[in-house]
């Protein structure tokens, strides 16, 4: 279990944990109304409840919506940001997952995150990096 811990630990914080000490990207434009998630992000995941690891930092790419990890990995992610920018993610690793939800703007976002089998659960936040 711990090294399925620290895999979703890391994933979902590529989406959504940020202390980047980078300072970040300006805002994207907003086309037709609705904001523009497509870019790299720098994810921060923070451990509140549970034995994973206690925070983890990764890099995420947002593609017409749709959530991916950018970096090597021997782990699934999967998701999507809305119109609205609510975001669902999925971290995966044989039948073992987590899942994160939140909400994302043009700069940043934030939201919640646990494994499937509630053995660990926090917070994530995230940051535009390009």
């Amino acid at each position: 279990m711990i090294g399925f811990n620290q895999t979703t630990a890391c994933a979902l914080t590529a989406l959504t944990i940020l202390a980047a000490s980078a300072v970040p990207a300006a805002p994207a434009p907003i086309a037709a109304g609705k904001a523009n998630f497509d870019g790299n992000w720098s994810v921060l995941i923070v451990t509140e409840k549970g034995t994973c690891d206690r925070a983890y930092r990764y890099p995420v790419r947002i593609s017409n919506g749709s959530v991916g990890y950018a970096g090597e990995a021997s782990f699934n992610v999967s998701g999507q940001v809305g119109a609205n920018g609510a975001v669902t993610v999925t971290v995966s690793r044989g039948s073992q997952s987590a899942t994160g939800t939140g909400r994302m703007s043009s700069s940043d976002g934030t939201g919640r995150w646990a494994t499937s089998g509630g053995e660990c659960s926090g917070s994530w936040s995230a940051e535009r990096r390009s």
